[in-house]
């Protein structure tokens, strides 16, 4: 489903016009980034958890070159879905 679809299924099921919902829609992706950029979790009870995980360093090969260079540690985004979610998958 990709991000135009959502907002059409939420206006229909809501009522609501497109543009509100684009813009509330686009709010929340913007406020859930934001969080994540400032090391804060976003918890969505019954839904999940927008998490910042950390990779270590490791040593990668670059083969075509056939030399080793080192990956520092990062952070990345993630996604954690709550038991509710996981259960209903099943």
């Amino acid at each position: 489903m990709t991000k135009a679809e959502l907002v059409n299924t939420i206006a229909l099921q809501t009522g609501y016009d497109r543009v509100s919902i684009l813009n509330v829609v686009e709010s929340m992706m913007a406020n859930v980034k934001k969080s994540i950029i400032e090391g804060e979790n976003v918890y969505l009870r019954g839904f999940g958890s927008f998490i910042t995980k950390t990779r270590k360093q490791k040593v990668a090969r670059n083969i075509s070159k056939e030399i080793s260079i080192i990956v520092p540690e990062h952070k990345i985004p993630a996604f954690k879905p709550s038991k509710e979610f996981t259960s209903a998958l099943k």
